[in-house]
């Protein structure tokens, strides 16, 4: 069911490292895009992917993790993304940029959770030097990265209460708990 794969994406920060990731399952993810909504239809959104091992090592270090997490400088070697998606934009595209980028990077995620894999949307990241590292076009935008991978991570969902603390979490046994509105709290009477 549609609201058991929404349950299952959760943002895995943690992966086998060593899990072959193959491009081809990143171009279906990617291909899943061209079907989403997009502002006045102007399909702005470029991706570029790499499931290489050398490549994913010099990506590493220009991304930010878990700001929650003020102790954890993200996964340690072993635990690291097997691949990497980068959603772009030309730069004289911005007005669509942050929905059209929220619904595919979702619909990416969606995708990679109904393969058995798990990952994470980052924003928090050294747009130039990717730009660098990745050989981008001048005239191209790196809006978000998605870390993939099969993830070594158990997530928890917890109730809050309104107002309460939605800060996540890791309990001493390494799980991630995250804290959620319950429905009448979203809800405006």
């Amino acid at each position: 069911m549609f609201s058991d794969l929404v349950k299952k994406n959760r943002s895995y920060r943690r992966f086998y490292e060593d899990f072959s990731l193959k491009e081809e399952t990143l171009l279906e993810l990617i291909e899943l895009t061209r079907y989403t909504a997009s502002a006045a239809n102007r399909q702005a959104l470029r991706y570029s992917c790499t499931t290489d091992p050398k490549l994913n090592a010099q990506i590493f270090p220009q991304l930010h993790w878990a700001a929650y997490l003020s102790d954890w400088d993200g996964p340690p070697a072993g635990e690291r993304p097997a691949g990497y998606i980068f959603l772009l934009q030309h730069a004289d595209c911005k007005p669509a940029s942050p929905y059209d980028a929220g619904i595919a990077a979702q619909t990416i995620l969606l995708g990679a959770a109904e393969k058995g894999l798990g990952g994470c949307i980052l924003a928090s990241i050294e747009r130039e030097k990717l730009k660098t590292l990745l050989k981008l076009p001048a005239d191209m935008e790196l809006l978000l990265v998605i870390a993939l991978g099969r993830p070594k991570e158990k997530i928890v969902i917890e109730d809050i209460e309104a107002n309460g603390n939605i800060k996540y979490y890791r309990d001493a046994q390494g799980i991630h708990h995250v804290p959620k509105y319950k429905l009448n709290d979203l809800l405006m009477k």
